[in-house]
């Protein structure tokens, strides 16, 4: 069983309660656990996981630790060849960039990405990375 992974899932429940505080505990407890279970595979996840609780902490400090960890995932999904996590994670890096008012980086730093994939472009992940590299033309 996946414990770090039902642990993040349960985080990002809090974190749509906006039980934020209660949600970063619970995904650094999974990262934790990740760590010392030896279940890495999924700390790209997580990673994303607590970037986006960072980002919705709100915050200078929050918005920078969250462009790391964005960074970091971004960074061992390529690592691990992880596509699908990879993507994920260039997803949430290129909203970060869009509310940074850095479109173009977003658009290209999610197109870098999207532009690897040669199937499943049907699913829910890739049609949202279309439709947001749609939404960053200029």
């Amino acid at each position: 069983m996946c414990y770090p992974g039902f642990q993040g899932v349960f985080a990002e429940g809090l974190a749509a309660l906006g039980r934020l505080t209660e949600a970063l505990a619970a995904v650094e407890k999974a990262l934790a656990m990740a760590d010392r279970g030896g279940e890495r595979w999924f700390s790209v996840e997580l990673m994303r996981i607590k970037a986006e609780i960072l980002l919705d902490m709100d915050g200078n400090r929050s918005e920078a630790a969250a462009e790391a960890y964005f960074a970091g995932a971004l960074e061992l999904a390529r690592q691990q060849g992880a596509l699908f996590w990879d993507l994920r994670a260039a997803m949430g890096m290129a909203r970060l960039r869009v509310r940074q008012g850095r479109p173009e980086d977003a658009r290209q730093g999610l197109a870098l990405v999207y532009g690897r994939f040669t199937e499943g472009f049907e699913t829910a992940g890739l049609r949202a990375a279309r439709a947001m590299l749609d939404a960053l033309r200029i």
